[in-house]
């Protein structure tokens, strides 16, 4: 019987009560670690995690008198009651100097209803409960210093919960033991009102009510039995079955404290450990976070990752445990070598985990969404380096220029079989986002499976083309939240002059260009409410008058799109006119993230998911080669780019017009949606690197060039792209003005002399190329390896202009219903 409910458990199906009592008497710790180790794989990979924190005491004194405590104190024992604010605040900025994250309060159960001297010292400060003092420092702290608080005040009401919720994205209580029979006398609970099982578990009930991620677990060796373990989970998953809050189950084991009733109570063995570990990590399934407290087992650390844990709690380099002062922190170096010993990966995680902080509006306070969004990455995990894309003060993180480089040791099976299925069958979206979660040595196999299938492809070699964007107009009337280059009319308050450039204008820059070594012009703008199809046409006319052998790679989607909707034409023959008066080829941007999910929250008024790529299919149609871009690290999560990928893949399969696709991972700085509060702050480098590669993964025996953008990576960090899938730079652009906008420092041009000393550094071999990977003539790589400086370019002031339809009538796609992400 035994073997049949491990077997179902693997299979996905969580024991019932009687199965999972059944498992009290069952002895074989083995057979069960090997089944949770399974288990707690296909929810956490090789990851392992724990929170940077540091420990605030607040108050010592408790209404309670738990056997087995030494946090508790007496007031004549303590120098005041509370700490003040000021001594709150105190630690927490030490904690913010070191790199925390959360900042733990822990305190006492409601001393102001046993001691006078709580009561005034509460008084005294202007509060009436510990609760409220809890909120002000809480608040002081999350404002002060930015780290999340957790709160473990104990026992919560309804109303005391929402007030405390504001300032926590997360709060806990340990059930310890759902046994009546541990409170009665001579048992640890006795004496102790708030201990009692049916209170604590209402208060895991109030907080799923209110929306709380919750903390919780079990004490282990207190006198209970294992059926009282195991009824004890049980508790804590039905309230789970009915709210979905509970983030994580704790298993805690006793240590025997002096000077306490249980000095010389016997301590549960490491069997015990192990044996609860396994049966909470089979009762709970792949998806819970299951954790075991590392200081307070040392020198065992490995075992207890093999039976099942993900995750060792809050770790401070700062404080130590107040509740087990006996026992230090480990150091971290020490904790993430022995959690490599057991093949896992050691990194941070919030105090809010990752599956609440990817759906804030329903897990957090929106007091506190700004700041989450401002420390996560896709996945909900912190940021762990100040890497942003656009920004040159901040270095690739090194820990991933390394990890590129380095050979895997522990790769995870389920990864190995990912990688395996490449050139031999489509990879689905549930094995993208696989590959997007890699971290540690699975991070590494992702990248460099991805620059060994580059070599394949494309060799050593390396291209760029020498071209010049030129967006010929900032107006626009379309309202994505992502664009910080677009204006309004010319009567707005604008952030910047709007400005609309004229045929001469237009001429002088792709002369300049020509001159310059140029080969392409890459051209695009906003959607200027007066442009018609026939503005376009004209604009092609301009550059080919200007310089009859300029390839034009113009247009994307969006402006054939709206093109042709203007001319009342059928996007095929709308096309055909393009190409006719010079259009050579498409880029391929505007995609943003082929998902409407996304559409609707960054871009509602844009074309949909469906329109870009009908655009697409009929530019293919028509003779025209076109790139595909992805702009990502913003509102979406990973199922969002795997999605993206597959169905430029499935395009690409259908009509083979696709010549590279290139990854812009979004910058932040000025974007609307992340001034507002509603966006990251772009991807992680780790997230940014991964995006390349699985790209040529994904895309492997479709589209054979990948391109890095060293405007928004800079130049270390294509180089790390150049080494993890990519073999295409873009191009020169000698001006970048959209990635500018929005806030990127890392200029406006790169030469094609820099292009190829940044290629050669790597020991690759550059080749400059034409827009369509063709090659371009000696004398063309001559002009742009002597090009001279820029002359300053001349942003031709927009005419004020009234509409001459009203603004309903402007081409626009039906908004997009926003949903939640």
């Amino acid at each position: 019987m035994i073997h049949t409910i491990l077997d179902r458990a693997l299979s996905g199906h969580l024991p019932t009560h009687d199965e999972a009592l059944a498992l009290a008497d069952f002895n074989d710790t083995r057979a069960l670690a090997d089944v949770a180790q399974e288990l707690r794989d296909q929810g956490f990979n090789n990851v392992v995690t724990y929170s940077r924190k540091v420990f605030i005491p607040l108050t010592h004194l408790c209404r309670d008198v738990c056997h087995y405590c030494t946090f508790a104190q007496v007031p004549r024992k303590l120098k005041a009651p509370y700490m003040t604010i000021d001594e709150v605040l105190e630690v927490a900025r030490h904690g913010q100097e070191m790199g925390c994250k959360e900042a733990l309060f822990t305190l006492g159960e409601k001393p102001e209803l046993r001691y006078k001297a709580a009561r005034e010292a509460l008084a005294e400060m202007g509060y009436e409960s510990t609760t409220e003092y809890l909120f002000a420092a809480a608040k002081a702290v999350f404002e002060e210093t930015g780290l999340l608080p957790h709160l473990n005040p104990g026992n919560l009401s309804p109303e005391e919960l929402a007030e405390l919720r504001s300032v926590s994205p997360s709060m806990g209580i340990m059930l310890e033991s759902a046994s009546d029979r541990l409170t009665e006398k001579g048992m640890p609970h006795y004496g102790s009102p708030d201990k009692v099982p049916e209170v604590r578990l209402q208060t895991l009930r109030n907080a799923g009510i209110a929306k709380v991620p919750f903390t919780t677990g079990i004490l282990i060796g207190i006198g209970e039995t294992r059926r009282e373990r195991v009824e004890s989970l049980l508790a804590i998953r039905d309230v789970q079955e009915e709210y979905g809050h509970i983030q994580e189950i704790i298993v805690q084991n006793f240590r025997a404290k002096p000077e306490t009733k249980m000095v010389n109570a016997p301590e549960p063995d490491l069997n015990e450990l192990l044996w609860t570990i396994a049966v909470t990590r089979i009762l709970f399934g792949p998806s819970m976070s299951v954790q075991a407290p590392p200081n307070l087992s040392p020198g065992v650390l490995p075992q207890i990752v093999h039976a099942g844990i993900n995750d060792w709690g809050g770790v401070s380099p700062v404080t130590p445990d107040f509740v087990n002062p006996e026992a230090p922190w480990p150091h971290l170096e020490d904790l993430r070598r022995e959690t490599a010993a057991a093949g896992k990966y050691l990194t941070e995680r919030l105090t809010i985990y990752p599956e609440y902080a990817r759906d804030l509006d329903q897990w957090a306070h929106e007091d506190l969404h700004v700041r989450i969004l401002e420390m996560i990455d896709g996945e909900g995990y912190p940021r762990i380096d100040e890497w942003c894309p656009g920004d040159v003060d901040i270095a690739p993180p090194a820990d991933i220029m390394t990890a590129i480089m380095d050979a895997p040791r522990a790769v995870s099976e389920d990864l190995e079989t990912i990688l395996e299925k490449i050139g031999n069958e489509p990879l689905e979206e549930a094995d993208i986002v696989r590959l997007f979660k890699a971290r540690g040595d699975d991070f590494t196999a992702v990248v460099q499976k991805a620059d060994a299938l580059r070599r394949s492809v494309n060799g050593d070699t390396v291209s760029f083309v020498v071209n010049r964007n030129i967006n010929y107009t900032n107006i626009c009337y379309f309202k994505c939240q992502f664009c910080a280059f677009s204006k309004g009319k010319l009567a707005e308050n604008l952030r910047g002059r709007p400005y609309d450039l004229s045929e001469e204008e237009i001429a002088r820059r792709v002369k300049e260009a020509w001159d310059r070594g140029g080969t392409e012009v890459c051209m695009q703008g906003g959607i200027h409410p007066e442009y018609t199809g026939e503005t376009y046409v004209n604009i092609l006319r301009t550059v080919k008058e200007a310089v009859p052998d300029m390839h034009i790679h113009a247009f994307s989607p969006l402006e054939v799109w709206q093109g042709a909707a203007t001319l009342d034409m059928e996007l095929e023959p709308y096309l055909e006119m393009l190409k006719e008066a010079g259009l050579g080829t498409l880029p391929g941007t505007a995609a943003e993230i082929l998902d409407d999910e996304v559409r609707a929250v960054i871009c509602a008024d844009k074309i949909n998911t469906q329109q870009w790529l009908d655009v697409m299919r009929a530019a293919h149609s028509v003779g025209f080669r076109t790139t595909a871009t992805i702009m990502y690290g913003h509102v979406e999560g990973y199922q969002h780019w795997a999605r993206h990928l597959m169905r430029v893949r499935d395009l690409q399969a259908e009509t083979g017009g696709f010549t590279e696709f290139v990854s812009l991972p979004f910058v932040h700085m000025e974007a609307p949606m992340y001034l507002k509060g509603k966006a990251r702050k772009g991807p992680t480098f780790r997230e940014a690197v991964l995006m390349h590669s699985v790209a040529r993964i994904v895309l492997h025996g479709q589209i054979d060039n990948i391109q890095a953008s060293w405007v928004k990576m800079g130049h270390e960090g294509v180089k790390a792209c150049l080494n993890a899938g990519c073999n295409d730079l873009g191009g020169t652009l000698m001006n970048e003005s959209i990635s500018r906008a929005a806030g990127t420092q890392h200029g406006q041009e790169t030469s094609s002399e820099e292009m190829r000393r940044i290629i050669r550094t790597l020991n690759r071999n550059p080749r400059q190329r034409s827009t369509s990977y063709g090659s371009v003539s000696r004398e063309r790589e001559h002009a742009g390896l002597a090009a001279g400086e820029l002359t300053d370019i001349i942003n031709t002031p927009a005419k004020k202009y009234e509409r001459k339809r009203p603004a309903s009538s402007l081409v626009k796609n039906d908004v997009i219903d926003a949903v939640n992400l």
